[in-house]
């Protein structure tokens, strides 16, 4: 997996240089708002075992001020992932979800029209609940919500606009997976 979503990182910084320069100064500026849902691909979180749900995360970012040859955005990050796993007449849940604030750098300096690349960090709480079921009934079996916690986690990503308002995105990063991909609706 993590030969996979390197191999994605060289290609995407590749392609962005092998693009003729063009202006890309009104792909991300201050006062430009972004909210992201995607889909993730890998994650640190639940077992290796069992059935999943895919890991959703929905964002939202505004652009702030300017920093350099970027805008910086402050934003908030919510994502869900879940397991189950059966073992004989037992059923085992884990619901892990993220809560977060996030910070980006959004360099416009690439040259690339309708090309946003940016990288950032976020702080979130990551809560998971486990229960267990069986045919008497769902008991959290002294499990509740043990591993929720604080985390720090770094991540990159871009955005390509198809319109002024619609694009997709890729971010390798930490959240509720390792890659995420899916649509941006800049306003």
């Amino acid at each position: 997996m993590r030969k996979s979503i390197l191999f994605l990182a060289i290609v995407l910084v590749a392609s962005t240089l092998s693009v003729n320069a063009q202006s890309s100064s009104d792909t991300y500026s201050v006062g430009t708002n972004v909210v992201s849902l995607g889909i993730g691909l890998g994650s640190s979180f639940g077992p290796n075992v069992g059935s999943s749900t895919p890991a959703l995360s929905l964002q939202y970012e505004r652009g702030l001020w300017e920093a350099g040859p970027g805008v910086i955005s402050l934003g908030g990050y919510v994502g869900y992932k879940g397991y189950k796993y059966t073992y004989y007449d037992e059923t085992v849940k884990w619901n892990y979800s993220i809560i977060g604030v996030r910070g980006a750098w959004h360099w416009t300096g690439s040259g690339v029209d309708n090309l946003d690349l940016y990288g950032g960090a976020m702080l979130a709480y990551n809560h998971v609940s486990t229960s267990v079921s069986d045919a008497s009934g769902t008991y959290t079996n002294g499990y509740g919500s043990y591993g929720s916690d604080l985390g720090l986690s770094l991540f990159v990503g871009g955005r390509y606009y198809f319109t002024p308002q619609l694009g997709a995105f890729a971010e390798l990063g930490y959240g509720i997976a390792y890659l995420n991909i899916g649509l941006a609706l800049k306003f």
